[in-house]
Formats: C-alpha cells, sequence, structure tokens
C-alpha cells in the first residue's frame, strides 16, 4: 500500500496494520535475519573509521547549510543542468511530476522505460500512472524486479524485497519470467541461478528500450551533475543505454560542491550495507554528443518539501540520504516491517517524514510507531534527531486534536494533566498509591493485571505489573530508619 501525498486520510494506521506483521512467522523471521546481517556489518566497518563523528559532523552541517540556502544551490543547479545540454523541469507536487514524465515519454513514441531503483518515483506513484496510459516500466534494480513481478510492495529503502526468501524469489521467477524463451529449462533455488535468471530477464530490455528513468542520490548544484550508488550494474546500463534519460529528483537532493560527496561516500555505504564503499558511483553532466543519451531532463520535485523546510525543528528529516541505517536499528521496525507503516517511507525516517510530507491530518498514526529508544538516531549518519522530531510532531497532533475540540481537554489530555498534579506532590502521590492499590484488587492474577478496562491501547500487548504493597517512598524510609538501627529493611 503506496501513500500518495495529498491522499484523503490513513487507509489503516500502523497500530491496526501491525498486529498482521506480528503474525507473520516467516516475515518477521526474513526481516530480522537481513537486519541483523546488515547491522552487523556495519559496526564492522564503522569500527574501522576514527573520525566518523567527525563524519557526521560534516555531512549533518552541510545538509544544515543546504535547507537554509536551498533556493540559491537549486538555481545554481538548474543553471549549471542548462548549460551542460540538459533540460529542468518543476514539479510542484506528485501530479505535476508524473505528468511531465508521462508526457516526454509519450513525446518520443516509447511505450517502455527501463528504471533505475528510486524511492522518489515510488513516492509519486509514477509506475500506476505509465500503465494507466499503456507505458509499461521495468524495474531493473534485483529486489524492485522482485517486487513488481510478485506484485508486492517495498519494505526497506536499501534493499525492499528483504522481507521475501531465496524459495519465494523461485517461485515468483517461474510465475512471471518467460523462462523458455531465455534458454532456461529449470530454475533452481539457488542466488547464484536466480541472479542469473534475473541477468537475462533484463539483459534484452537494457538493449532495446530507449528511454530511462532515474532518481538520484545526489545533485550537485557547482557542476549541474546527477550522481547514483548503487551494487548491481543496473543503474549503470540505464544512465548510459537509453537514448533519453528522465531523472526525477527531490529538492533535498541538491549538495553544494564536488567536494562534498566525500563526506557523504565515506558514509552512505558503510551505514546502508556494511561495506566501505558501494561497487558502482555513476556521475553524468548533461549531454554528449559521442556517449550516453542524447537527451536528458530533471524533475525537481517539491511535494511536500518546502513546507517542511517551514519547520525548524522538523525539517531535519530532509538530511536524510536514504541508507536506512535507522530501519536496520529499530526495534518496531524489526518486528513488523516495512508495510506495516503503510507509506514508502518506512520504519523511523518514515515516521517522521511522511507526516509532514502528507500534512499532519493524514498520518496521525506514525509518530506513535516507536519506542522512542533512540537507537535510530545513534545510527544516523546525517545525526537526524529522530525521537526528538517524533516527540515534537506527537505534540502537533495533540493540539490538532484540542484545536477540533474547541480547546477543550480530550480525555487522555485530562489524564495527563491529572497524573502531572498527582506526581508534582508527594502527599497526592501517596494517596494515589494506597487508592490504585486497593482499586486494583480484581483485575490482579499472579502478580500481573492482563487486562485493565479503559486502557486496552496498553494492556492488549503487555502485562502491567500489579503495584506492590509499598511505594518507592516507604520502602526508602524503612531501609533508611533500619540503616540507622543497624539492621536490614
Amino acid at each position: 500500500m503506496s501513500v500518495r501525498v495529498g491522499q484523503a486520510s490513513e487507509a489503516r494506521s500502523f497500530q491496526e496494520a501491525a498486529p498482521d506483521s506480528l503474525e507473520n512467522s516467516q516475515l518477521r523471521h526474513n526481516i530480522r535475519h537481513a537486519t541483523h546481517v546488515i547491522r552487523d556489518k556495519r559496526g564492522k566497518i564503522v569500527g574501522e573509521m576514527p573520525d566518523w563523528q567527525q563524519l557526521r559532523d560534516a555531512g549533518s552541517a552541510i545538509k544544515a547549510h543546504v535547507m537554509r540556502n536551498l533556493d540559491f544551490y537549486l538555481e545554481q543547479f538548474e543553471a549549471n543542468v542548462t548549460k551542460a545540454g540538459g533540460h529542468v523541469h518543476w514539479a510542484a507536487d506528485a501530479d505535476e511530476a508524473r505528468t511531465i514524465i508521462r508526457e516526454l515519454i509519450e513525446q518520443h513514441g516509447s511505450k517502455e522505460v527501463i528504471k533505475v531503483k528510486t524511492m522518489t518515483s515510488e513516492e509519486i506513484e509514477l509506475n500506476p500512472e505509465l500503465m494507466a496510459h499503456g507505458i509499461a516500466p521495468y524495474e531493473t534494480d534485483l529486489a524492485e524486479l522482485i517486487i513488481q513481478l510478485g506484485e508486492g510492495q517495498s519494505s526497506h529503502f536499501v534493499v525492499p524485497a528483504l522481507h521475501i526468501n531465496h524459495l519465494q524469489i523461485q517461485k515468483i521467477f517461474k510465475d512471471k519470467m518467460p523462462l523458455q524463451e531465455m534458454g532456461i529449462s529449470e530454475l533452481g533455488e539457488k542466488p547464484p541461478e536466480l541472479a542469473e535468471a534475473a541477468r537475462r530477464y533484463l539483459r534484452e530490455k537494457f538493449l532495446r528500450v530507449k528511454v530511462g528513468v532515474s532518481g538520484a542520490n545526489f545533485a550537485i548544484a557547482e557542476t549541474g551533475s546527477l550522481v547514483i550508488v548503487e551494487s548491481e550494474g543496473n543503474g549503470r546500463m540505464c544512465l548510459t543505454l537509453p537514448e533519453v534519460l528522465i531523472s526525477v529528483v527531490g529538492i533535498e537532493k541538491v549538495v553544494p560542491a564536488f567536494q562534498d560527496l566525500e563526506v557523504f561516500f565515506s558514509m552512505l555505504a558503510r551505514s546502508a550495507t556494511g561495506e566501505r564503499m558501494s561497487p558502482y558511483t555513476s556521475v553524468w553532466t548533461g549531454v554528449n554528443a559521442k556517449d550516453g543519451p542524447k537527451e536528458f531532463h530533471v524533475v525537481l520535485l517539491d511535494n511536500g518539501r518546502t513546507r517542511v523546510l517551514e519547520d525548524d525543528e522538523g525539517r531535519q528529516a530532509l538530511h536524510c540520504i536514504r541508507c536506512a541505517a535507522c530501519l536496520n536499528a529499530c526495534p518496531v521496525y524489526g518486528r513488523t516491517g516495512g508495510h506495516a507503516y503503510g507509506a514508502v517511507y518506512a520504519g523511523p525516517i518514515g515516521a517522521i517524514l511522511m507526516p509532514q510530507l502528507q500534512g499532519m491530518e493524514h498520518s496521525q498514526s506514525l509518530p506513535y510507531a516507536s519506542s522512542l529508544c533512540g537507537a535510530c538516531y545513534d545510527a544516523c549518519p546525517m545525526q537526524i534527531n529522530i525521537p526528538e522530531v517524533l516527540i515534537h510532531l506527537r505534540s502537533q497532533i495533540v493540539q490538532e486534536k484540542q484545536s477540533h475540540i474547541g480547546g477543550k481537554l480530550s480525555g487522555e489530555n485530562l489524564a495527563m494533566q491529572t497524573m502531572r498534579k498527582v506526581f508534582q506532590s508527594e502527599t497526592m502521590l501517596r494517596i494515589a498509591h494506597k487508592l490504585a492499590r486497593i482499586g486494583q484488587g480484581p483485575f490482579v492474577d499472579r502478580n500481573v493485571i492482563p487486562h485493565v478496562p479503559g486502557m486496552k491501547a496498553w494492556t492488549q500487548t503487555r502485562d502491567l505489573r500489579a503495584i506492590p504493597r509499598q511505594s518507592f517512598r516507604d520502602w526508602w524510609k524503612e531501609r533508611e530508619k533500619a540503616g540507622k538501627s543497624g539492621g536490614r529493611p
């Protein structure tokens, strides 16, 4: 279930969708294995970098500088793309971006496009738009190809098919690929055999299709260049073989200078896949009569990003370089996977990015899809303080709900205000403790409370400890008294 920025409301909240993922043992096993492998590799490779924190500081500073001067760098990027023979299109939203891309493809009479893996095209729901107009999009990233052929949904930024195992992939390929035409009489289940099938399936399309669609990891303002890092080589094929190349790029992807790539390249592959560098790094600038596409277009996408810029605290979500380190570190994502988020951008970063891109009224469950443990903040190479932004967004949701009821306190709000007063007074806290201990009697089962009326959200997935006979304060006083008398409490 992809989420289009601007759709009416959440089709299904995270809290409603998560139990389905939790009940799927195969899904949980696949996700746990994949994220643990990546996380372990990342820990070792990052440990080699004595200046890792300095790199994080530098990357964060570059991104913050760009966000403060985004208009300048975007105009500089546009001027340099045009100077190099490219064409720049500005898209205010997803509808405009889809229309621009589709019309460019139609102008060249093409009914097919080959695609480099790009989250931005998923954000704008490009594939459904193209197919509705008789244009066949072919995903060339292996994981994206698996997702497309299996008619599924991506679950992860870097490894979209991490929730699918090799046996499931074998079945998808057998069902959807013309194996006999490709010269494969029997498809095995081993990864090299599956990769070979994908190679044969895609090679013919690389050599035939005349229009390519890509995203970009970075857009360099001083040269008008775009940059893609990938691990399979499919991106290189899509960027060099077609006659026409169309790149859809979020406006936050711009960086000031070529030299800045040194910082980001030092962290991106290490954070994303636990490698020192990505096997393929492609940089292209405009067009050249002797090499590559003869026509090059960049679609610069806003789609809510300028609205995010208006929030001094929330704008740090735009610093993200899509490494997915926060997903691999998150205990919530590690148990539910990406589908439960119901959004293109899943995991901790999705929980702060999607509500802001869409508008808070459309993604009210996502800021609560977190334990606020801080593992995502520790893992993020850009030092995006995701827990801080989550709390910030939660406060906006509370304020919005409060405004809908004329400024009156909701039941939850009233309860929290009451608890604040109780915790501020020792006397009230003692009274509350005694009353709660008396009132819990009917609900206690073997020193835990499995269910409390009115607290379903707390007790449907966890048991609460029964309130002890003594409060901590009483226990401490007895301990102090016993200590002075030489006894034991």
